[in-house]
């Protein structure tokens, strides 16, 4: 993993020729949306950046390291949270890896439980099948087969997730 490098957005640097990407070059060359950077600003996982005079932000080179970052942690399914405190711990100088690896960790649990769940699910829908197709057509208001249906599972409980946001599980 390579060390994060933190952003620096100090007055002093406005003049330096690497702050020089608006946010719509910025948004252009990262693939990610004007919105969605002023959101990432907001929730802390850019920093501020400077302005300029008439009021751009201006952005230097790292931003889109940083950016790549945020987008490749999203894909492997850690949360806006999970990254913000990911970089903030590099930023510290704290290697967050450990971290990294106990949360994927718990996610591959998550994912196997509900694995487990969804075989079960679909036993028994595959049963319930079986059995209607013996019945052909039932009775009933608006579908008998789904009003006569008795099954345990509920489908809304094994529906996957991929790599589910945490529940406000705190890293060490």
């Amino acid at each position: 993993m390579k060390t994060a490098r933190k952003q620096n957005y100090s007055e002093e640097s406005v003049a330096s020729p690497r702050l020089s990407l608006k946010i719509g070059e910025v948004s252009q060359r990262s693939g990610i949306g004007i919105e969605a950077l002023r959101f990432y600003e907001r929730s802390g996982l850019l920093g501020k950046p400077v302005r300029s005079q008439s009021g751009y932000r201006l952005y230097d080179e790292g931003i889109l390291e940083r950016l790549a970052f945020i987008k490749k942690a999203q894909t492997l399914g850690f949360s806006l949270d999970e990254i913000k405190r990911i970089i903030a711990d590099a930023q510290h100088g704290a290697s967050p890896c450990d971290d990294v690896r106990e949360i994927v960790r718990g996610r591959l649990a998550e994912l196997d439980e509900r694995m487990r769940e969804m075989k079960r699910y679909r036993k028994e829908l595959a049963q319930t099948l079986e059995e209607w197709d013996k019945i052909g057509r039932a009775p009933g208001h608006i579908c008998g087969l789904i009003e006569s249906a008795e099954i345990e599972n509920s489908p809304a409980a094994a529906v996957p997730r991929m790599l589910p946001k945490s529940r406000g599980k705190k890293f060490k």
